[in-house]
């Protein structure tokens, strides 16, 4: 009964219907829903930078209870990549695994809203099958604009709950930019609202059926050449550190922030894995990145100086020249495209060859558009002076992946439209040589019952001499009571054969034929054969 919706609840007696004038409006619902993430967020954080207060030496997160929640406010912006401005520089680079927290309560709220507004019920009914497509179209477009309010009724208060936030959170320190604030709070709070509205029509397959259908395979497309060139990422970065395992426990020694610290430094070091896994990725792409003004960290070499005293960087390989095996990751992007490029042919075959390949190809290059905005917000500068460049290059990744992904996604995009193609193409001809088959097989069948053909289709004994052999071969005159070596493979031939009426008996008086020499001393010897024609050759 709780979670049941109203238009169930207004059926029953007692309980008021469902209209508009006890429907919530959706842009109340987004209010009240945008304020409950911004509390329970910023209690959340409050509460782990009370921890550290503690357990830090004095002033180090802020002097008293409005320095802890000063610095918690900091930290929810620093969730949605609000950067700062701090004497003599900026800072950027912010750890992407805290996003998860902000991310997961919208799209909590997002659910709830849409519930609370009861947006279900305002989704256009379902289409019978075999409906005219523009009423199909008319309806997409109808259920995108109702996730598109939603996103925005979450989104707009959201962000300027968060403006609010951002002017509570300066201090003569750290000043945070309100525009970049405003900014990365709407977009993350309208995706969220929008994804959690849309995931009210069905799971998640019916929920790309808003998509058109080239929109969806690119979609698709690139998520998986995304998705694997993370998990590669994610896989680099867990080998370096088993490799590199002794310097990250020595940098971790030298820091000795005890029980408290080292708990909060093992989960700082956890919110930055997104980063080096997206660090990884470059260097799998190509470009790589780099640690400072002047340092580069790519398969063609390594050029590092003083390094942030963060035991997670102690995997970063020593400066010099990289094994030449080293170079095989740089395949990597190119499997990552085949694969994309077979979702696309998939589920949106072309009719024309030469439009396949270029479908993939634009899924590379949609691929190096979002990796270039993973490598933009993976990275950023820790203040000013050499720390002022630490990530990959934006361009550099979008341009590598582009082409790396594009060219492999178009060639197997196109090889696999052409054998779906080719596949499509016989299948009406394998459907329509069923009803032959069919026909063939009963008239066999009414044949063989009236005589007309023979229903035992096993194959007769012997063997069957070919046109080629009874031309060049002599034909071989054996004794009835002679066997070769063939004997068995005859006894079993006759076994399958049909039944044979039995022999007549050999006339024990008949005389052994004169014109066969049998050289049979153990059965497995040779005989000769005399020619009976031999006497007309002469």
């Amino acid at each position: 009964m709780r979670t049941a919706p109203r238009s169930m609840l207004g059926k029953l007696p007692g309980v008021p219907g469902d209209d508009d004038e006890t429907r919530r409006p959706l842009p109340v619902s987004g209010m009240l829903a945008a304020a409950c993430t911004l509390g329970v967020g910023l209690a959340a954080l409050t509460t782990l930078t009370l921890l550290g207060w503690i357990a830090a030496p004095r002033g180090t997160l802020g002097a008293g209870l409005p320095g802890v929640f000063r610095t918690a406010a900091q930290l929810w912006l620093a969730a949605h990549h609000a950067g700062f401005a701090i004497p003599g520089g900026r800072v950027g680079l912010l750890p992407l695994g805290l996003t998860i927290l902000p991310a997961v309560l919208l799209y909590r709220a997002g659910r709830w809203m849409a519930r609370d507004a009861d947006l279900r019920l305002r989704l256009p009914a379902r289409l019978p099958k075999n409906s005219p497509r523009e009423l199909s179209r008319a309806r997409r477009r109808a259920q995108l604009v109702l996730v598109a309010q939603a996103g925005v009724s979450l989104a707009a208060p959201y962000a300027l709950l968060a403006g609010l936030i951002a002017l509570v959170a300066s201090n003569e320190i750290t000043q945070p930019f309100i525009g970049e604030a405003l900014l990365s709070h709407f977009v993350l709070a309208f995706l969220a609202g929008a994804l959690a509205t849309a995931r009210m029509i069905g799971p998640w397959r019916i929920m790309l059926r808003l998509l058109p259908e080239r929109v969806r395979a690119l979609t698709v497309g690139t998520a998986v050449a995304t998705a694997l060139l993370l998990v590669a990422g994610l896989v680099l970065v867990l080998v370096a550190v088993v490799l590199n395992f002794g310097q990250v426990k020595e940098l971790s020694d030298v820091l000795s922030p005890g029980f408290v610290g080292g708990v909060l430094l093992a989960l700082l070091q956890l919110l930055y894995l997104l980063n080096a896994v997206i660090w990884a990725s470059s260097y799998i792409s190509g470009p790589g990145f780099a640690i400072g003004a002047d340092t580069l960290v790519a398969p063609t070499g390594v050029q590092l100086g003083t390094v942030p005293s963060l035991p997670l960087l102690g995997a970063l390989p020593e400066s010099g020249p990289v094994p030449v095996w080293m170079m095989a990751v740089i395949a990597l992007p190119f499997a990552a495209g085949a694969v994309a490029g077979v979702f696309v042919a998939r589920i949106s075959p072309s009719p024309s060859y030469e439009a396949a390949p270029l479908w993939g190809f634009l899924t590379g290059v949609s691929s190096g558009a979002v990796a270039g905005v993973l490598a933009a917000l993976s990275g950023g500068p820790i203040g000013g002076g050499r720390l002022a460049t630490v990530g990959p290059s934006p361009w550099e990744v979008a341009l590598s992946v582009a082409l790396e992904v594009g060219v492999a996604a178009g060639i197997s995009a196109g090889v696999a439209n052409l054998l779906l193609l080719n596949k499509r193409a016989r299948t009406p001809l394998d459907k329509a040589a069923v009803p032959v088959r069919k026909a063939g097989a009963a008239l066999a069948k009414a044949a063989s019952k009236v005589g007309l053909a023979e229903s035992d289709l096993r194959p007769l004994p012997g063997h069957w001499l070919d046109a080629t052999e009874a031309d060049t071969q002599e034909i071989p005159v054996i004794r009835d009571d002679w066997q070769d070596e063939h004997a068995s493979a005859e006894a079993e031939t006759l076994a399958q054969a049909r039944p044979r009426p039995p022999a007549p008996r050999a006339d024990p008086a008949r005389p052994p034929r004169k014109d066969i020499v049998d050289e049979s001393d153990d059965r497995g010897g040779h005989v000769i054969y005399l020619d009976p024609y031999a006497w007309d050759r002469d």
